[in-house]
């Protein structure tokens, strides 16, 4: 039971980025645009909010700067995709490589400093005595809580409200959205804005919280789990709650068989989750062949104003 616990405890500390990444590329898709680019903001959400955090000692400003410079990279890609009309799986890959050389490259001055303590614990003990789930969120910090909210949030947003109805539109049919007096380039760029600033919080959540200290390339394909957490939660953020903490669990599973003292080679280990994101992906794509994929129907075409079909 020890170790079931601790790997649950240990699943939503290294889930909580993956989600934060999930949500902002739901967001994002829902509107009509790819998303390839979650790898290079999550490095550069981390390498910010590191360099940030250093200098200025402030959570606030520090995410805020994070926010901000995902924000810029993500009105970038949708400049491209939306007012340029670029291919967005080939913009999505630039964002990707631009984001994990600039990062690479601002963060050689502070590889390896200890960002510690940056995120404060939300201690609920009245919650440690209920089995389980006691130990799991009593001691929670105050980012995965944002992340818990935030997929409540945008369940309601997106299936409970009329803007939520508007995001469903322009990512489904955006003629009709357009007929319809919904601006869509407009609605474009905003989603894409906040999408990228969520997938910067995922990255400064991976420094702050869950590895404090920057290293070149340390999101180690997270970003890329996160692409096809999207497809796994069928653009749903309550799925891609249970999705992020699923590889979450994995993620931490190898770490956790080395400490019973298993004599696997710890490279096959760290080799799960990324093993398990293929043969899900295999799975699905045999599951549902002959079913919707459950994506927007517009994802990843350009949408021109009063163009006629």
């Amino acid at each position: 039971m020890d170790f079931i616990v601790q790997l649950l405890v240990a699943a939503v500390s290294s889930g909580t980025p993956l989600l934060f990444a999930t949500l902002g590329g739901i967001l994002i898709e829902r509107s009509g645009i790819i998303q390839l680019g979650a790898e290079g903001l999550m490095l550069m959400g981390a390498v910010i909010a590191c360099m940030t955090y250093l200098n200025t000692g402030s959570l606030g400003l520090t995410l805020a700067a994070a926010c901000v410079a995902t924000a810029a990279l993500g009105l970038l890609h949708a400049l491209l995709c939306v007012t340029l009309r670029a291919n967005q799986i080939v913009s999505g890959l630039a964002l990707t490589l631009f984001g994990t050389g600039l990062s690479a490259y601002l963060g050689k001055p502070i590889t390896g400093q200890p960002v510690n303590g940056a995120v404060p614990k939300l201690d609920m003990p009245w919650l440690e005595p209920v089995p389980v789930l006691g130990p799991i969120f009593a001691h929670l910090d105050m980012l995965t809580w944002l992340s818990l909210l935030l997929v409540v949030a945008m369940h309601l947003y997106i299936h409970r409200t009329s803007l939520g109805l508007h995001l469903r539109a322009i990512g489904d049919n955006p003629p009709t959205a357009d007929v319809m007096g919904i601006r869509v380039q407009h609605f474009r760029y905003l989603y894409v804005g906040v999408g990228s600033m969520l997938i910067g919080l995922a990255g400064a959540d991976l420094l702050l919280v869950y590895t404090p200290t920057w290293t070149e390339g340390m999101t180690s394909g997270r970003g890329w789990i996160a692409v096809a957490l999207i497809i796994f939660a069928r653009w749903n953020p309550v799925r891609a709650l249970f999705c992020a903490y699923f590889f979450g669990a994995l993620d931490t599973l190898g770490f956790r068989i080395q400490l019973i003292g298993s004599e696997i080679p710890p490279y096959f280990l760290k080799m799960i989750p990324y093993i398990v994101t293929i043969l899900v992906l295999m799975f699905l794509g045999w599951r549902n062949r002959n079913k919707p994929s459950g994506a927007p129907e517009a994802l990843g075409s350009p949408y021109i104003r009063e163009q006629r079909f």
